[in-house]
């Protein structure tokens, strides 16, 4: 039984799991998409998530206790400069992990981690999306047929 296990340890003591996630939230950060294992990416997900939102709003306080997860002073002014501006409505999900397949060597399910916001192929294809027609063309009848019908609804009511 798995009772009271929050967090995913990934085999590793304490201090190395604070220091590797560390370092791939700011390559994730740096790079907007990192490729690595499911267990990671996901684990990655729950330990930078927080971190943006505390970017949106940009004082001293919120800009020290992301350095004190990050320990990286270009990573604190990328995602305090750059990426927390273009998140500021989303109320949360920022982050986006996207099954790859297998590794090679020892057959490790694999993802990739990216920030939503700054994925051009994705956004590019929700604007393609936006701006799709019918398939089939109105013909000029049916445009000219509610024009017509228009002011027979605005005639007074006899009483």
């Amino acid at each position: 039984m798995r009772h009271n296990k929050a967090i995913n340890h990934l085999g590793r003591k304490s201090g190395h799991r604070k220091a590797m996630l560390a370092n791939m939230a700011t390559s994730l950060i740096m790079h907007k998409r990192i490729q690595t294992t499911v267990a990671k990416a996901k684990a990655l997900k729950i330990y930078v998530e927080p971190l943006i939102t505390k970017s949106k709003e940009d004082t001293t306080h919120s800009r020290r206790m992301v350095f004190s997860y990050l320990k990286n002073k270009e990573a604190v002014k990328e995602l305090f400069g750059v990426i927390a501006p273009k998140i500021a409505d989303r109320p949360g999900g920022y982050t986006r992990v996207l099954h790859t397949g297998f590794r090679l060597g020892d057959g490790a399910d694999m993802a990739l981690i990216e920030l939503v916001d700054f994925n051009e192929a994705a956004l590019a294809s929700e604007k393609k999306v936006a701006k799709k027609s019918t398939r089939r063309s109105r013909s000029k009848k049916a445009e000219a047929a509610p024009a017509a019908e228009a002011p027979a609804a605005e005639e007074p009511k006899a009483e």
